[in-house]
């Protein structure tokens, strides 16, 4: 693991396209996130409100996506009916050869602390195919509480969720 490197965001735009398209074809990411199709051309062209994407990087390059949602806002409803006050994150990292160096890590708890500089936001949800085994150890690692295993559209997933007095409270 190198911690060494500094991990840092900034917004994804339409100049990520090609990267975020590459990323979305790699078979560790494939793994984690079979049956979405994130219509990049569209989605990266639009700031809603309710929704913030980052781009993951080292001293420049990038290295990762993450996006975040008030799944209460977000247009799909992929959530379905959510309490206010709630956030959830999708992340992953781009390239097989930056897995296992603490990048991950890092990635996450910039996601949470970006989620929780809104002292509205109490929960933060996250939901890992049950199959991902890796992330769902990375998850607990982190601090993040099983809730439930539910199927979102064809794939079964595991909803775990982090409090904000327990991210504190550690």
């Amino acid at each position: 693991m190198n911690t060494n490197e500094q991990v840092n965001l900034r917004i994804a735009t339409n100049k990520d396209l090609e990267l975020v398209k590459y990323w979305d074809q790699q078979q560790h990411v494939i793994d984690s996130d079979p049956d979405d199709d994130w219509d990049w051309e569209y989605e990266l062209n639009r700031f809603p409100d309710w929704r913030a994407q980052f781009i993951a990087e080292i001293s420049g390059r990038a290295i990762g996506f993450i996006q975040i949602i008030d799944p209460k806002k977000e247009d799909s409803q992929y959530w379905g009916d959510v309490p206010d006050n709630q956030r959830a994150i999708d992340i992953w990292i781009g390239e097989q050869e930056d897995l296992g160096k603490g990048y991950g890590t890092q990635m996450m708890k910039l996601a949470i602390d970006y989620c929780f500089n809104n002292d509205n936001v109490n929960t933060i949800l996250i939901d890992p195919l049950v199959s991902n085994t890796k992330a769902i150890r990375f998850y607990e690692k982190i601090g993040f509480h099983y809730v439930e295993n539910r199927f979102f559209g064809k794939s079964e997933c595991v909803v775990y969720k982090l409090d904000r007095k327990h991210w504190f409270s550690d």
